[in-house]
């Protein structure tokens, strides 16, 4: 097993998630959102996050706006649209249950407790 392939894809799994959860806060600009995850030890490169922007805004679930810049070109803003909160919150619940559900498993499941897993001998 390639454990760092396996780590990479849940983070993956979560990554649209974990957009539209910053985006449903307001509007906001792609490198508030690549701080923003990084601030959560979530690290996205533009690169990555800008397709995942144009898919979700393809999807209708954003809309984005061109602002003008004092310092450089227009940038583009992010907003979600009533279709992506409507979404958001199906994320949500979908996410609550499913942690909820996993942790459970991982305590009723795993000899070690979990304060235990962290503990150097």
């Amino acid at each position: 097993m390639d454990i760092q392939n396996t780590q990479s894809q849940m983070r993956k799994g979560v990554l649209e998630f974990c957009i539209l959860s910053i985006i449903q806060q307001g509007e906001v600009y792609p490198s508030d959102i690549v701080e923003k995850m990084k601030q959560a030890n979530l690290h996205i490169l533009e690169g990555t996050l800008y397709p995942l922007l144009t898919r979700l805004k393809n999807a209708g679930l954003l809309n984005y706006r061109w602002v003008e810049s004092i310092s450089g070109p227009p940038r583009k803003y992010f907003v979600m649209t009533e279709e992506g909160k409507n979404a958001f919150q199906i994320l949500l619940k979908t996410w609550e249950e499913m942690t909820h559900s996993v942790n459970d498993l991982i305590k009723n499941t795993n000899p070690i407790a979990p304060s235990e897993t962290n503990v150097v001998s």
